[in-house]
Parts: structure tokens; sequence; C-alpha cells
């Protein structure tokens, strides 16, 4: 009989925490999930209220998508991908039953970061360019060439070490802090107008990368106009437009892609987290019949051991079924707007709210030590620093309380799975109410900054 495993002193002492120091960190030891709902080690249930990494969007447990995998695992684990298997062209079938029209062709891959490695490499090769328009406030993964083109500071600790080609970074689309000092709609959306200006005078550039909504970066939702003029933007310069809809797609704005809310079609859409509910990583990059057309005589430059793994690919149709069976675009919509007025309702009461935005069930709340001024709690330099961050005390809370929210910087991102009932909205948005309360007592007075009480 095997002696038992503490999971969480061997995790903690044999692997790497992520994007954090390693001192201090205690790993909570998850044993069971389902529905919107884990449990650790000890019994106690946590709802999650951002879908883990903002991926888990069918919730946990969904008996179609895991008998699909379970199935494959059976029939065929593995094959080279040069060879190809049922699984691949049902989950390609699949692709473009639901994809906009157009994006015909797909590189699969295992995990957001590697989708938009595929795009960055396909775009420079396809355009015989190298520089990349990004924006500061992106992530587009960990990986050399996806975190070159990623604005927050986790590109700090490795900048100049990796990426291939140049990147320059665009003013963002935050209207709440815009970064042009200017005002919407009076600006005339200039954060959109100021990239034609950076094509015409870097040169050499080959793609216009962005997040549709910003994610882990504040949930930022840009004006109507904004995808539309940098699509014309684009189009008149001979670039390609890359929307990474990694954690956006997949109905987590109510409709397939984000982009759709615009009736945008980029030339370039990587996907992940969602396409398989994250129960097995896919990432999946999808291209134009245009990129497609030129690949059918120039070489293409990409490829690994795990490219349209079987296993992976068997949950696409099934987690498709599973969207359409529980007819969840017009329930992220409808439950999305409840959603939001539940937050900007509760914001209305707590001082240390600045701001509540979203899309479907994808939602940022932005703290702020004042309202007037706007003044974060923290600064992406702190967390660069290694320095204790205010929102860490509510996500504590949180956590205390059983909720699970995710928190970066100044932000919290409330995104729970899209199957998620109003009741458990109402019953999570109770806990988080109460947890503001810890950032109302900080905010800054007409006496000077407050203290914790």
């Amino acid at each position: 009989m095997k002696e038992p495993i503490d999971a969480a002193e061997t995790t903690r002492r044999h692997t790497y925490g992520t994007w954090r120091k390693q001192k201090g960190w205690a790993p909570l030891d998850i044993v069971d999930a389902e529905g919107c709902f884990f449990t650790d080690s000890t019994g106690k249930r946590y709802f999650d209220l951002s879908s883990q990494l903002i991926c888990s969007n069918l919730g946990h447990k969904n008996k179609a998508v895991m008998d699909a995998i379970a199935a494959q695992a059976v029939k065929l684990p593995y094959v080279h991908p040069a060879f190809t298997c049922e699984a691949r062209a049902q989950a390609t079938r699949s692709l473009l039953e639901v994809l906009p029209r157009g994006l015909e062709k797909f590189f699969f891959s295992t995990s957001g970061t590697e989708a938009n490695e595929a795009a960055l490499k396909i775009a420079r090769v396809f355009t015989g360019k190298r520089k990349v328009v990004s924006r500061h406030l992106s992530y587009h993964g960990s990986t050399a060439g996806s975190l070159a083109v990623t604005g927050d500071f986790r590109r700090w600790y490795v900048e100049g070490q990796g990426g291939t080609g140049s990147t320059v970074f665009a003013p963002d689309a935050y209207c709440y802090r815009c970064p042009m000092r200017l005002r919407y709609p009076e600006c005339g959306v200039a954060c959109a107008d100021y990239v034609e200006h950076m094509i015409k005078r870097e040169g050499d550039v080959a793609a216009v990368i962005v997040e549709p909504i910003v994610g882990t970066n504040g949930v930022i939702v840009p004006p109507d106009e904004y995808l539309p003029m940098l699509r014309e933007i684009t189009e008149r310069n001979g670039v390609l437009l890359i929307a990474d809809e990694v954690m956006t797609g997949w109905g987590r704005t109510g409709s397939w892609l984000a982009v759709d809310h615009w009736k945008v079609k980029p030339d370039i859409v990587t996907i992940a987290k969602g396409v398989t509910a994250a129960y097995i990583p896919l990432g999946v990059t999808a291209t134009n019949g245009k990129i497609a057309d030129y690949f059918e005589e120039h070489y293409f430059p990409h490829g690994h051991t795990y490219e349209a793994h079987p296993l992976s690919l068997s949950a696409v149709p099934a987690v498709i079924s599973e969207y359409r069976r529980l007819n969840l675009m017009s329930k992220v919509k409808k439950d999305g707007e409840y959603l939001g007025r539940k937050l900007r309702d509760m914001a209305s009461g707590h001082p240390s709210v600045g701001d509540v935005r979203g899309l479907g069930l994808f939602w940022g709340v932005e703290l702020v030590r004042d309202k007037a001024k706007k003044t974060p709690f923290n600064t992406m330099q702190d967390k660069f620093d290694g320095k204790d961050l205010d929102i860490d005390k509510v996500t504590r809370y949180l956590m205390e309380h059983g909720v699970y929210v995710m928190g970066s910087v100044s932000h919290l991102i409330i995104a729970p799975p899209l199957i998620v009932t109003r009741p458990e909205i109402d019953s999570a948005l109770g806990v988080l109410n109460s947890a503001l309360e810890i950032t109302d007592k900080m905010v800054d007075t007409a006496d000077g900054p407050a203290r914790m009480r």
C-alpha cells in the first residue's frame, strides 16, 4: 500500500509556482470540482468566480466533454502530426461551423502562448516584414515571441533576452485612464488613429496584435469604433490584424469571438482556454484564405511534437455541441447584462471602486485609493518589485469566505463559468460586497491617506 502523499508540501518544495516568488507559496490542494465549485483537501468548497484562469467556461466535470476525451484515449491517444485521424478532421469541421467565414485553415498547438507564437511567425513569413505593433496593457504569452509582444510587467524580467523581430507598443484603448489624456467621444478614438501613424513611421510592420478586450490587465473594453478603425488602418497599409481571443473567445462575451460584436474579421485569430473548456490543453491559430494560399507554394516553418494532438482535438466537437445544447450564447448575453448591472449597483456603495467594465460574463472591477484622482492602490512596478499588493487582501478575504476571484495589481476579474446561475451570482457578489469594505477603509480622505483599521 502506497504511503499517503502531502500534495501541497511536495508541490511547494519540488515544483515552481508561476509568476511569483517561491518563498511563502502555499498551494491549495484541490481534490474535486463540479459545476461552478471546487473543493480542497479539507472538504471546503469554493465558488469559482473567475473560471480558474478564465478558462473553465463549461464549469467543471461536464460529462459530454470528459466522455469524448476518454473515448479518444482508448481509440488513439497519439499520432505523429504528419499523419491525420478522425479527431483532427472532426475538430476542424466543427471550428469551420462556428468561426467567422474566411478563417479557413488552422494550426493546432497546446496553449494560447503557442497559438500566438505561430501567429507571429506566420505573419512575419507571409509579409516578409519583422515588426509587430502591440499595446502596453497586453498579455500574449510567456514564451519568447509571445512575451516579446506582451506589454505588461511580465516582459520586463527578460527584456532583450528572447523573441524574434521587433515590437513597438501603441497606446491602449483605455478610456478610464486615457494615455493621451483625452475624453471619449471627443477624442475621435485617437488611440486607433495613432496606430496608423506608428505603422507609417516605423516601417517594416508585419502585423498589429490585440486582445479585442484586454484580459488580465483589466478587462478593458474598447470604444465601439476602435476595432473597426484598426481593421481599416491595417488593410489600408498592408498590415495583418491578429486578434488574440485566447481569453475573450469561446462564448466568454456572448459570441463565439469577441470581434463578432464589432463585425471585424481579423486575418489571424488565436484561441485556447475555452475551446476545450480547459479540460485538456489546446491552442488554435486560425488564418484566412489568402494566408493559407500563400503556404501552398511556400514553406510553412513551424511545428512541434504535440501539434494536432488527438486527445486535445477530441474535446472540440463535444464542447461546441454543449454550447449549443445549453444555448450559452444567448444565456451569456442575458446573464452578462445582469452581472454588469449588479456590479455597477454594488460599486456605487464603495468609495474604493473606481470603474466597472465588461461584456458578457467578463468583467473587471478596478479599485482606487482616490476616486477623483483615480489613484490605484498598486502599480505594475509594485508587482515587479515584489511588494505586497492591497488587492491580495481582498482576494484572501474572498477565499476565506468560499469565493475564488482572480486579482491583478489593482483590479478584480469577475468571469464565472458560462453555466452559472443567477442565484450563484447573487451569492458570490454578496461576499464580494463585504470584501470591498477592506479597500473602502484604505481610501484617501481629506485628512490624508487612510490606514487599515
